[in-house]
Formats: structure tokens, sequence, C-alpha cells
């Protein structure tokens, strides 16, 4: 009973931006699972089609649909074709989103916007279109990939805070709203994790990767792979009575303060 729990066979999941990085990572958790997965990306079909080769060569039924999350039109248009083709949306991950490191008294207005409507807009617009039918069927998961930028700040991700700020308390009322429908909403808030785009700078030596290693109680960078976990839990039956929350995958480091210069 307790392994049925977090058994995904028949059930269809879509992932925004999981053409790669940790987005591919939760979704491939999600496919070994037994869950088909769907697919977004927005930068090409060529890189698109090679995502999907990529989890097909693992076993995992996968399908791609290229869209913007950012406009209600190609949403519209490219939920009604996931139904149509692939089946009925049983789970949600919003995971698609953007950086941009500038000084919040530099940044253009047009940036600060950019990075909330993708971060923070997107997820209301694909969660929209989606609840419908989950709430037709009273049964459904929808997942906010938040960050540690949800509770903390840090210098030049002012844009990117403010939206995951936002995206923590919209994962909460979408809970509210909807968990009467036997859905449930909730969060995971990623830690650093050991990624192509991390790598320059996880070498010994290096002043972020030491300051990463000493900031966590694991000493260590999370390896994608550690998202698995908490992507199933919160797809699956295992999470039936769980809404409205944010996992934090960190290794710990929301856990404390950070060790003092003269600690070992």
């Amino acid at each position: 009973m307790s392994i049925n729990l977090f058994d995904l066979t028949g059930k269809v999941a879509l992932v925004t931006g999981a053409t790669h990085g940790l987005g591919m990572a939760m979704a491939k958790g999600l496919g070994h699972a037994g869950a088909t997965i769907v697919i977004n990306g927005a930068s090409s079909k060529g890189k698109l089609d090679e995502a999907v080769s990529e989890y097909k060569s693992e076993g995992l039924k996968a399908f791609g649909y290229l869209f913007d999350v950012t406009n209600e039109a190609q949403v519209i248009e490219n939920i009604t074709k996931i139904e149509n083709e692939v089946g009925a949306i049983d789970i949600l991950f919003n995971n698609a989103g953007i950086i941009k490191r500038t000084p919040l008294e530099n940044m253009e207005v047009s940036d600060f916007e950019q990075v909330l409507k993708v971060d923070l807009v997107s997820p209301f617009i694909m969660s929209k279109h989606v609840i419908k039918g989950m709430i037709s069927r009273r049964e459904g998961k929808i997942i906010n990939i938040c960050s540690m930028m949800s509770e903390l700040g840090r210098n030049t991700v002012g844009a990117y805070a403010a939206a995951k700020g936002g995206l923590k308390m919209l994962t909460k009322n979408m809970a509210t709203e909807w968990s009467k429908h036997n859905v449930q909403v909730n969060g995971i808030g990623p830690g650093y994790f050991a990624t192509t785009q991390t790598e320059p700078i996880r070498v010994d030596g290096h002043p972020f990767n030491d300051f990463i290693i000493n900031r966590t109680p694991a000493a260590r960078w999370g390896n994608p792979e550690d998202l698995q976990g908490a992507a199933i839990f919160l797809a699956s039956k295992a999470s039936d009575f769980v809404s409205g929350q944010v996992v934090y995958v960190d290794g710990g480091i929301l856990a404390t303060i950070g060790k003092p210069a003269n600690e070992d």
C-alpha cells in the first residue's frame, strides 16, 4: 500500500520549461514513477525534440509542445491539444522561469516586468486553464517551482525574489480556493544545485563554491536527482492531504543563519 501511494502510472504530467536542468530532472523522476511526461519549451523546436529524445532514451513516455507560457492564447491552444492528443492533465509543474541579475537601482522597468511575467504571471495563466479540467474530475496536483528567494533576498535578484515571493503566496491562495475540489497545490523551493550552468564556479577555491559549501549544513551542492523525491511526493496520492506548502530542498540552508567564520 505504501509503495502504491507514490505510483504515478496512468497519470499525465505537464512540466513547463523541462527541456533541460532541474525541470528535466524532476520530469524524469515523474516518468520513472510511471507518469506520461509532457514537456513545454519556448526557445526552438529542435531543442524541444532533442529533449523529448533524451526522455525516450531512458524508456519514458514523453511528448513535447512548443509554446510561450506567458501567452494566454498559446496556452489555451496547447492545453487543448495536449488533452486531445495525450490525455487529461493530472499533474502540472509550473517550472519555467528566468532571472536577470541587475541591481534594482539600475534595472529597467521592462526587465523587472519580464521576470514577473515569466516567473509569476505564467504560473497563474497555466493553472487557470488546467484547473478547470481538474475541478471537473475532482482530482489534480499543481506544483509551483518556488525558490529560496521566496524567503530570502540577495544582491542583484530583486525582481526574481519579488516574483518567487509572490509565487509562494499565489501557491497558498490557489490551495485556499481549490483544495475543496480535491486539487492539491504546493511548491518546491530548490537550493543551490550542480547543473551545467553552475559547473564553472563549482571548483575548489572559487569564492562562491566555498560560500555555498560552507553555508549549506549538508556541506555540498544539491544533485538534480535530489529534487525527484519531493516532486514525486507532491505529484502522488502520498500528498493528498498536503496543500499550500512549499517544500525547500536546500540541504538545510534555510534552517540556519550560517556557520561563523571561526567555526570548524
